[in-house]
């Protein structure tokens, strides 16, 4: 009797933990590039009541039995999280961008540039495993004071410089020997060595970033990394929309858009990839379970309490 109050509780704390997640999913539905959670179930322990016995096939003895146990309710197994792509929102904000795709921005606090080749041995493919950066699905980008493109809590864009050199087709050359912070270019012409003046931007659907100045002439301000990852579930939340490297997270390359990172959208952001009817569905289901494991616990009592009244 006792062991069906133990399953019951376990199997309350359980559904307690589906509800906190389904509870987070239904608060961040309108939570740019939010990614909804699942709750994942497994049988708890379990214990023996008769032993599996192979059968010998002999005169006079007996064949074989199946094992008899006897489980303690169930646990959560695992919070998944759902790393899907979902619609954008147009915001009309040529600096808002989203990526179309798998991949991630990557932003944090200023640092060095990253230089150290990936495994691929591509170039302008760089190793991000040993972290230095945050991944980000949100591209609310603004230029700040220095001249520097920053997110909506100042954490510094990163992706390729121009090299100074132009193409065949009078396009921009990036750097593909580092990943920096993007930055506007410094105008040759000011006397005091001052930045572009620019007043209006274009991101293109590689990432790169146009920057049109007063005298409406286009300046290429850099190109925009993507982070690759190989196991987005193994990274870690940080407070926001911020992921950082985990130790599950597998290879982390931070690279130029390709067909399997996704393009750039300009002008929109990610929307939440919550899904109302399947939570609300699954919060019904969660709701009855939880009821029916607090009757077990309600009829566990009642058998007790008749056991204690045989005594009188």
């Amino acid at each position: 009797m006792v062991k069906s109050m133990n399953a019951a509780i376990a199997g309350l704390k359980a559904h307690q933990t589906r509800l906190d997640v389904l509870g987070n999913n239904i608060a961040n539905v309108n939570t740019w590039g939010y990614k909804s959670r699942t709750t994942n179930f497994q049988d708890s322990v379990y214990t023996n009541i008769k032993n599996g016995q192979a059968g010998n096939a002999t005169v006079g003895n007996l064949g074989g039995i199946n094992a008899s146990q006897l489980g303690y309710g169930s646990v959560v197994s695992s919070v998944s999280t759902n790393f899907g792509a979902t619609n954008g929102q147009y915001t009309g904000n040529d600096l808002d961008c989203m990526v179309d795709g798998t991949g991630f921005f990557i932003v944090g606090p200023f640092n060095n540039p990253f230089t150290t080749p990936a495994a691929s041995g591509n170039e302008g493919e760089f190793d991000l495993s040993q972290g230095g950066a945050y991944f980000s699905r949100v591209g609310i980008f603004s230029p700040d004071a220095n001249g520097y493109l920053v997110d909506d809590s100042g954490n510094y864009v990163f992706g390729f410089a121009p090299s100074g050199e132009v193409d065949e087709n009078g396009r921009a050359i990036m750097d593909l020997t580092q990943m920096v912070p993007i930055r506007i270019p410094v105008d040759p012409e000011s006397p005091n060595g001052e930045l572009y003046s620019i007043v209006s931007w274009r991101i293109g659907q590689d990432g790169t970033v146009v920057g049109t100045d007063k005298n409406n002439k286009a300046h290429t301000i850099g190109q925009i990394a993507i982070a690759n990852v190989e196991n987005p579930n193994g990274l870690n939340q940080k407070t926001g929309y911020y992921y950082e490297v985990g130790q599950n997270a597998g290879r982390c390359t931070g690279m130029r858009t390709t067909a399997a990172t996704g393009n750039i959208n300009s002008g929109f952001l990610e929307m939440s990839n919550t899904d109302l009817a399947f939570d609300f569905a699954t919060m019904i289901t969660t709701e009855r379970g939880y009821q029916a494991n607090t009757k077990i616990i309600t009829v566990t009592d009642e058998i007790l309490e008749q056991l204690v009244n045989m005594k009188r």
